[in-house]
């Protein structure tokens, strides 16, 4: 939290910049009012860089256009509809937005909207105090009506409004505050809280698109585990991802196994460190994250009390890879993603058999085939699955990963492992069998694939032999 001199100072440097002082000049001579609003704000106050240039206005939609059309590299209306205009200015984006004064009838998915007609009014109709700040511009005027710079002094999430009101109006807020909770650090104030919980089977007001976006914005912070403990215990997560808080699993006296939830929050903070360790500077990897997180749903059904006091969760991978598939696209993830997380789950036991024995090079190679393009991720997942606090063991396990990632490295080297194929394609097999294009090509190409992969690269020669003596057999 920067002071808030120096958050000023930083201001009205943002505000000096040729785009914003530009786009101010432009508004101010056509006698419009004009404000940086919401998170270049209040990223001036944490010390953050903001790459977003956000605006709004007491001029409507065509008004803005007539201001901006004149001055801007370019422009477009995909928002107007919300009263968004944007437009662009020596490469940097801009949009500027009408105050706003939406209503919800409580049971659309989307707002009513209605244009407001002054900042102060926009102001309290925004999600929380931290972000219901605005800088008027060019007059250098911060604008806080809702005490907000004391909220981020306090490190306090709360609404401008009542929270039963605004939650009420849009019940998504309820989900950003889990996110905003992550983002910034912050902790909801009680009442805000009691409103989430009070409020929380709105969300099913909600379109599964919108709850699908805001679950991403949480996965990419830096630590969503605040925000993901805010769901689960306000009970939003049980309408919008069951599977997490069903992970808290009763432990009786006689049997006991760890904490499975925590244990999955634990892979998920772990992947991530891992993410940044082997991929410094990249985006955030949404879809290792959704796996990481939710690696172990398949376990409340498989679970099974066994005598001596042990738990056994068989085939948890199975079963949680069609659960996350059938949940993913309830939340109407795309297809790509969706078929990754699957794989990643339903593979990520496959590696503790390497520590009970040595494996063959054909069984790395197939480890690497059922991989695919899911590989890296698939490491990365697999590292961050151990959180056993017995050190010895952790380090038995982080050592045989070692070897299996060097062994996979060589065996790419020689042998290409990504591009895996038989030493015959099928036009080459129809030729030497005498076949048509059907059944029986494709089981040749399979029986070659298993030599492949269990052998290595045999040669065409060599190849063309097996297949032969392969089918007089048959």
């Amino acid at each position: 939290m920067q002071s808030v001199a120096a958050a000023l100072e930083r201001l009205r440097e943002l505000a000096a910049s040729p785009v914003v002082s530009r786009v101010a000049r432009a508004f101010d001579d056509a006698g419009y009012e004009l404000a940086l609003v919401g998170g270049p704000v209040r990223d001036a106050f944490l010390g953050h860089r903001s790459v977003d240039l956000d605006f709004t206005t007491d001029a409507r939609p065509d008004d803005i256009l007539r201001v901006l059309a004149p001055i801007a590299d370019s422009h477009w209306e995909i928002g107007r509809e919300f009263g968004t205009i944007g437009a662009q200015f020596s490469g940097e984006t801009v949009e500027i937005t009408t105050y706003r004064a939406d209503s919800y009838d409580g049971r659309s998915r989307k707002p009513e909207v209605v244009f407001g007609d002054t900042l102060e009014g926009d102001l309290v109709r925004r999600d929380f105090t931290v972000n219901a700040l605005a800088l008027r511009v060019p007059q250098i005027v911060l604008v806080d009506p809702s005490s907000g710079v004391d909220d981020m002094v306090a490190g306090r999430l709360r609404t401008p409004s009542a929270p039963a009101v605004s939650f009420g109006d849009d019940p998504l807020r309820m989900m950003r505050a889990a996110r905003f909770a992550s983002q910034l650090g912050f902790t909801l104030d009680d009442a805000t809280r009691e409103a989430m919980v009070g409020l929380a089977d709105r969300i099913t007001n909600i379109s599964a698109e919108r709850v699908r976006d805001e679950i991403v914005k949480l996965l990419k912070t830096e630590h969503p585990r605040a925000g993901l403990d805010l769901l689960v215990d306000t009970g939003l997560a049980e309408l919008v991802l069951p599977e997490l808080p069903a992970l808290r699993l009763e432990i009786d006296e006689h049997h006991r196994h760890k904490d499975i939830y925590e244990h999955s929050l634990t892979v998920l903070d772990q992947a991530i460190e891992l993410e940044h360790s082997r991929h410094p500077g990249a985006e955030p990897d949404v879809t290792l994250r959704l796996a990481a997180l939710l690696h172990d749903i398949g376990k409340p059904a498989t679970r099974r009390l066994e005598p001596g006091g042990l738990v056994s969760f068989h085939h948890h991978d199975v079963v949680g890879a069609k659960l996350v598939k059938k949940r993913l696209r309830e939340l109407r993830f795309d297809n790509d993603t969706i078929a990754s997380v699957e794989r990643l789950i339903e593979l990520h036991l496959r590696f503790f058999g390497y520590t009970e024995g040595a494996w063959t090079d054909s069984a790395v190679r197939r480890y690497v085939r059922d991989a695919g393009d899911e590989l890296e991720r698939l490491h990365i997942l697999t590292r961050a699955d151990v959180t056993t606090r017995n050190r010895r063991k952790a380090d038995r396990l982080g050592f045989a990963y070692d070897d299996l990632e060097e062994r996979i490295a060589v065996l790419s080297e020689e042998e290409e492992l990504k591009a895996v194929r038989p030493d015959l394609n099928g036009e080459q097999i129809m030729a030497i069998l005498g076949l048509s294009p059907g059944r029986e090509v494709g089981e040749a190409y399979r029986f070659l694939m298993e030599l492949r992969l269990d052998e290595g690269p045999l040669g065409e020669e060599e190849a063309r032999r097996r297949l032969e003596q392969w089918w007089a057999q048959r």
